[in-house]
């Protein structure tokens, strides 16, 4: 443990340069207990500094690592936080909007995995948020590929709630781990099944639901002719707060590679659109032949960073997301990326693998 040294100062500025390197930078503090700096935090959005799912995050973090941070308040762009023990307990965090409860998850779960007993966690906010993971995915796509690693983690759905108003609420149980184990994901296989769900809460109408659907399978038929494609139209009842309407849809591969697309209803969107959009993100995302989406991509590289082990994931284009982590990960950890290219003669497609020498952090607490 790096105690009392000197901070690590990170530059919240470069390369994407938004809330994913407030996130990896303090779970990774939490983790390997150094003291970080962060300044020009978000420095060139249109709202710099913190923001109050960013501010909520931190604090969160540094409850469960009885840590002490600096700076914390809404707009402010520089922070530090000196981290201390981790520990086991009830958290609770509210975004008190329609911030994120996955993006709360995301900087959360990390630290909770290297404390000394199981925790929970009751986060609230927005369920279903864009600019974010739906919480459908976080479920459905990251929970099964992060086992993987080893790491454990239960979801309860106990309100969705949505932008404007927020009001959702997710309870998450985390275990506890002694050490994460690699991951090589670099076999795609076929597709072997597409299904998903279109939803409507609040006031909407349930034609919205079967809308999105419809115009969802319409959409993938035409690239994919051999399977039959479910994308339950549902309403949600009683455990939603507020109006919203979405879809998810859900692709698997012969070798478990999870993918997805997804979309959420807008004021003055036809519900069609919204099923057309998420159908083409996900064909997108399966025509390149990578192991992982877009969106999985940069959520795995903390836990590839923090392994005991070397671990490769196959890729399609690397996002900039992508690439922060990794800068962030090289800089809090003896973590060491490499990215290879791959082009396959058989088909256009271009592919990465993501090879990552872990640092094999140890749970000092368990």
């Amino acid at each position: 443990m790096k105690m009392d040294s000197e901070a690590v100062e990170i530059d919240g500025s470069v390369m994407e340069g938004g809330g994913q390197i407030l996130r990896v930078s303090a779970a990774l503090s939490c983790i390997i207990g150094s003291s970080i700096k962060i300044t020009k935090i978000r420095a060139g959005r249109s709202t710099p500094g913190l923001r109050p799912q960013h501010l909520t995050g931190l604090q969160l973090v540094s409850d469960l690592c009885s840590g002490s941070l600096q700076g914390a308040s809404i707009g402010s762009t520089d922070i530090s936080l000196t981290p201390g023990k981790t520990r086991a307990g009830n958290y609770m965090a509210d975004t008190q909007t329609a911030g994120s409860v996955c993006l709360l998850l995301q900087v959360a779960l990390p630290c909770a995995l290297y404390a000394d007993a199981a925790s929970q966690l009751c986060l609230k906010g927005g369920t279903n948020a864009e600019m974010a993971p739906q919480i459908d995915y976080t479920i459905k796509v990251f929970k099964p590929i992060v086992e993987k690693f080893g790491v454990h983690f239960d979801c309860d759905i106990r309100m969705r709630g949505f932008y404007p108003k927020g009001g959702g609420e997710v309870m998450v149980t985390v275990n506890p781990v002694k050490e994460l184990t690699p991951v090589t994901m670099t076999e795609r296989g076929n597709i072997t099944k597409i299904y998903g769900r279109a939803y409507v809460a609040g006031v909407l109408p349930f034609k919205l639901a079967k809308d999105m659907s419809a115009a969802a399978v319409r959409t993938i038929r035409k690239e994919i002719k051999e399977l039959y494609i479910n994308i339950q139209p549902q309403q949600e009842k009683e455990k939603a707060c507020g109006n919203g309407n979405g879809i998810l849809i859900i692709a698997e591969s012969s070798t478990g590679c999870i993918f997805a697309g997804s979309a959420l209803g807008k004021k003055g969107v036809y519900a069609d659109k919204v099923g057309i959009e998420a159908a083409e993100m996900l064909l997108k995302n399966i025509r390149h032949n990578g192991c992982v989406d877009e969106f999985l991509q940069d959520q795995l590289i903390i836990f590839m960073a923090l392994a005991k082990g070397t671990s490769r994931i196959r890729t399609g284009a690397v996002t900039l997301h992508t690439q922060t982590a990794i800068h962030i990960a090289e800089q809090l950890t003896q973590a060491k990326f490499t990215i290879t290219k791959c082009e396959d003669e058989l088909s256009r497609n271009i592919t990465y693998i993501i090879e990552c020498q872990g640092s094999g952090a140890v749970n000092p607490n368990l």
